[in-house]
C-alpha cells in the first residue's frame, strides 16, 4: 500500500485534465502543490502578486483555449484574486483558481488568514467548494473542470484546507474520475442559417456581431 498526499493527488488530477501549467505566488498553505508539480513536470509560473496570477490564468485560457489554473494562498491571496475571477465570469472564461486554506480543525478560530472563500466568490464564478477529505480531492478537481468547461464557460474556484493538501491516504482509497469527454458543439437549424445567409447577402453594409462564444467552440473556421 503506498500513501499519497493532497499535493500530488491534486497534481495528479491537473495533469489528467491536460494542465501542463500553473500560475502563482508561492504561499504557505499550498506548498506541497509545488513540490507536486516539480515531481509531475507541471511548469509553475511565478508572479510577484495574486492578481497577476488570475488575471494570467483567464489569459492563458484565452490564448490557448484550455482551462487557465491559478493557485493561491489563503486569505489575501484569494481576495487578490477577485478582480481576475469577476472578469473572467463577466467574459466567460474558463479558468479554475485554488485557494489555500486554514486546516479544518481551526475554521473559524481566528486562524492565519481564514477566510470563508466559497461565499465571497459564489456570485462571481459558475461553481465553488470547500473539499473537506483528501482523497477527494481528484473528484473534486475533475467536478470543476465540467463546470467550467461546459454549457456557458467560466471560471471556478476550489477551497481546499492545508491540512488536506499535506494529509496522506491509502492511495487505493482515491477514485480518479474518467477523462472528462469533449463538449458537443449545438448547431443552429438549417434554416435559420440560411435565412441569415439571406440577409447579409442583402445587407448593404453588413456587419456581423459575434460574442466570445464563437471563439470558444472555433466556430469561426
Amino acid at each position: 500500500m503506498a500513501l499519497v498526499d493532497g499535493g500530488d493527488l491534486l497534481v495528479r488530477a491537473l495533469k489528467q485534465e491536460g494542465v501542463d501549467a500553473i500560475f502563482t505566488l508561492c504561499g504557505g498553505h499550498v506548498q506541497s502543490i509545488y513540490d507536486a508539480c516539480l515531481d509531475q513536470g507541471v511548469r509553475i509560473i511565478d508572479v510577484r502578486h495574486e492578481q497577476a496570477a488570475g488575471h494570467a490564468a483567464e489569459g492563458w485560457s484565452r490564448a490557448t483555449r484550455k482551462c487557465g489554473v491559478a493557485v493561491v494562498t489563503a486569505g489575501p491571496g484569494v481576495t487578490d484574486c477577485v478582480t481576475a475571477i469577476a472578469n473572467a465570469y463577466q467574459n466567460r472564461s474558463p479558468m479554475l483558481v485554488i485557494g489555500g486554506r486554514t486546516p479544518l480543525n481551526r475554521f473559524e478560530m481566528g486562524a492565519l488568514q481564514d477566510l470563508d472563500h466559497t461565499e465571497l466568490l459564489r456570485p462571481i464564478t459558475k461553481w465553488a467548494k470547500t473539499i473537506f477529505e483528501t482523497k477527494r480531492i481528484p473528484e473534486y478537481v475533475g467536478a470543476a473542470f465540467r463546470h467550467a468547461l461546459t454549457g456557458r464557460f467560466g471560471p471556478v474556484f476550489l477551497d481546499i484546507p492545508s491540512n488536506l493538501l499535506f494529509g496522506k491516504v491509502e492511495e487505493e482509497d482515491v477514485h480518479f474520475p474518467g477523462v472528462r469527454p469533449p463538449s458537443g458543439k449545438v448547431a443552429p437549424d438549417g434554416a435559420t442559417i440560411q435565412r441569415a445567409a439571406q440577409l447579409l447577402a442583402g445587407a448593404e453594409r453588413p456587419v456581423v456581431m459575434a460574442g466570445s462564444q464563437v471563439y470558444w467552440d472555433e466556430a469561426h473556421l
